[in-house]
């Protein structure tokens, strides 16, 4: 059991990883605005409507988000000036987060997965599975040990 955190990422002295992400990510609101993200939009207006989202509740979550490196700000317009949100490597990265999050609830929560991933190259569908980098097998929790 790990040690009780003091809201920053570290617990007693001890960096906690889990407590650091959800820091920057760990709200519905952030979650949402990255599948949109991933999805490939990237405009505020897009944002709101797509995500039925206050004005100001999107604001703060995309400031967050940047000022966080997982997403910037790019000009699209000077006159009026209008900016959009890309999705930074850091942002990038949350992809595989986002995937394990969807398939939970595609296990769990819905009674049929609405979306389906598959490979753009040959259509094949994409599977998520933790695998052991010496042997090659696949693992689950039940035979992770864990080691600081």
């Amino acid at each position: 059991m790990l040690d009780e955190d003091n809201g920053s990422g570290i617990a007693h002295g001890r960096v906690d990883s889990v407590e650091a992400a959800l820091d920057q990510v760990g709200d519905r609101w952030t979650f949402l605005i990255l599948r949109e993200a991933f999805f490939g939009v990237r405009r505020f207006t897009d944002l709101c409507r797509n995500l039925g989202v206050a004005r100001n509740v999107l604001a703060e979550r995309l400031k967050r988000l940047v000022d966080n490196g997982i997403l910037e700000r790019h000009r699209y317009s000077e006159k009026p000036l209008r900016e959009e949100y890309r999705l930074t490597e850091k942002g990038l990265d949350l992809y595989g987060v986002t995937v394990a999050l969807m398939r939970w609830g595609d296990r769990w929560c819905v009674s049929e997965p609405p979306l389906r991933l598959l490979h753009g190259d040959d259509g094949g569908r994409i599977e998520q599975v933790l695998r052991c980098e010496c042997c090659g097998r696949e693992v689950d929790v039940r035979q992770v040990r864990y080691e600081r």
